[in-house]
């Protein structure tokens, strides 16, 4: 067996961005669909109602994370990431800002919290997520999160094509959207630093590669779901 030294950090960086960018889920048909504003009421409502279930479960994974992590001080740089979704009490956190966008579309709250429209091929998609963080070496999962780098500007992106087209929607819904330009570009700093610390053999740097490639596929997986569902 050849051994094969570890790549320096600016070839990793440079792999775990070739990896996402090329594949992320802005280029998705639907989100290209939405960033139009060619997305009936009935698709935008099917897709935040989908996405969800998603939402749900990113405090789940984040949660597996720290739960295999043998790190304190990794532990506590990780942590807020699940007080980000699922706040610490009453109106606040990433997963009632998503609830008040359903609000702002016209969901009932039950509806959305009852996952009635919750397709199996994005719950199929989530659980595999969830379940990769639980199973890999944490900072292999810690790399699956790096599809962040390039979420700012898709949510940025996105925010303005809702405030364009979809008119419809209530503006104070927008909350998520404006949040995440701002965390997600703090979060992929720090999974980025992580990644590059930890994952510190050609192995395990080949491993975080193929996570990237394996979270744009579940988000891809996602919308392609969505998108069978609801057409253009």
């Amino acid at each position: 067996m050849i051994f094969e030294p570890p790549w320096d950090e600016e070839t990793f960086t440079a792999k775990l961005r070739e990896a996402g960018e090329g594949a992320y889920h802005d280029k998705h048909p639907f989100h290209v669909l939405m960033n139009e504003g060619k997305l009936s009421r009935e698709a935008i409502r099917g897709w935040v109602a989908n996405r969800y279930y998603y939402q749900l479960n990113i405090p789940r994974k984040d949660a597996a994370i720290v739960a295999n992590c043998p790190l304190r001080e990794v532990r506590r740089a990780w942590l807020h990431r699940i007080i980000d979704h699922d706040g610490t009490q009453g109106d606040e956190g990433g997963i009632e800002a998503w609830l008040h966008l359903g609000d702002a579309c016209g969901i009932p709250r039950h509806e959305l919290v009852s996952e009635r429209e919750v397709t199996p091929g994005v719950r199929f998609a989530v659980d595999a997520y969830f379940n990769f963080a639980r199973t890999q070496p944490w900072p292999v999962a810690i790399s699956s999160s790096l599809t962040e780098l390039f979420a700012p500007d898709l949510m940025a992106t996105r925010l303005v094509a809702f405030e364009k087209y979809y008119t419809w929607v209530q503006p104070w819904g927008f909350d998520y959207f404006k949040r995440r330009v701002t965390q997600a570009r703090r979060d992929s700093n720090e999974g980025l630093a992580l990644t590059l610390t930890y994952c510190n053999s050609r192995e395990m740097q080949e491993a975080a590669v193929r996570a990237m490639a394996f979270k744009c596929d579940v988000l891809w997986a996602i919308l392609d779901a969505i998108h069978a569902k609801y057409g253009d």
